[in-house]
């Protein structure tokens, strides 16, 4: 049985979880799903067990943990370690989040196994064979893992989540958590939420660069995937200079995505941010400079400043919506 831990954002569902839980009906259909905090961390649990048997899974564990308001990492894991005792599962799988991660690497700590991060595919057998991403998936290593429980999160986007309806029946966990376990946790959040469509699900990103110029340049980014139905996502300098939030970053240190279309405008295409834009599957990019290294993994080109040619891409949205 392979248990997998579902990620979620104040009840919000990381949509990679449902990749994981396709990697994981992979190895064996009889998979089971954790959502680590009920009504207290803002989650439906009905509705947030519902999304999750739509891809297989079978039973769906609900752990209420007190002073679980938001998340707590450590909390989380000490749930997962009692549940991979109570269940006899043999692996214990997590989107490659950056919560999905943390908590797993807890887990993998705390039971003296080892972690495998960012996985392909796994073989389970003595020793589990497993493939992965290094250097931000431009190289694939195998691996022999040696361990009674496999631990290990999925590459983002490695897998396709195609659904695949279970029962999803929802039973009710209590995990002995102590306050130690606790003392890591969200306790605030402060900043305006954006709103809208987020970059995991986006399928249309209009990301901007240094060759935005400032702040200001993020407008007619923001008005046309408005217009697109998408969202606007950015560069690291992009967000070291200040110039838009973190939670924006397309990225090996950012976010890991694979919209339909990805627009990238002023970006030079550093090996850092293509790791996080390879899997789009309609790249333009956009840049003056000709020779620039995004220019060569682009779809299509246009070799020009950006302040001249976005206002006529923008135009040409709106005429045809017109």
């Amino acid at each position: 049985m392979m248990l997998v831990f579902a990620d979620h954002d104040r009840g919000t569902i990381d949509p990679l979880t449902f990749q994981a839980l396709t990697f994981a009906r992979n190895l064996d259909p009889d998979v089971q799903a954790v959502l680590v905090g009920g009504g207290g961390a803002g989650l439906d649990v009905t509705a947030a067990a519902a999304e999750l048997a739509q891809y297989g899974a079978q039973i769906v564990h609900v752990v209420e943990i007190a002073g679980y308001s938001d998340y707590a990492p450590l909390a989380a894991a000490r749930a997962l370690v009692e549940l991979l005792v109570s269940t006899g599962a043999k692996a214990l799988v997590a989107a490659s989040s950056a919560r999905g991660n943390e908590v797993l690497a807890h887990v993998a700590a705390i039971t003296d196994r080892p972690f495998t991060a960012d996985c392909y595919s796994i073989s389970i057998g003595d020793p589990h064979q497993i493939v992965r991403a290094r250097w931000a998936g431009n190289l694939h290593e195998e691996v022999d893992v040696t361990a009674d429980v496999v631990i290990a999160t999925v590459f983002p986007h490695s897998t396709e989540a195609t659904p695949a309806p279970a029962a999803g029946t929802l039973k009710e966990f209590t995990a002995t958590v102590s306050e130690h376990d606790l003392a890591v946790r969200v306790i605030n959040r402060i900043g305006a939420s954006t709103g809208g469509v987020t970059l995991p699900e986006a399928k249309v990103i209009v990301s901007g660069g240094r060759g935005m110029g400032g702040p200001e340049g993020f407008t007619i980014l923001e008005e046309i995937a408005g217009a697109l139905g998408g969202t606007v996502g950015c560069t690291r300098v992009v967000t070291s200079a200040g110039w838009r939030p973190h939670a924006e970053q397309v990225g090996q240190t950012g976010t890991k995505v694979a919209p339909d279309l990805y627009l990238a405008c002023g970006i030079s295409g550093a090996t850092q941010h293509l790791a996080g834009c390879k899997n789009s599957k309609t790249l333009i990019a956009i840049n003056t400079d000709a020779d620039a290294t995004i220019m060569n993994h682009a779809d299509y080109i246009i070799v020009g400043d950006v302040n001249q040619i976005l206002p006529l891409v923008l135009n040409e949205i709106q005429a045809s919506k017109s």
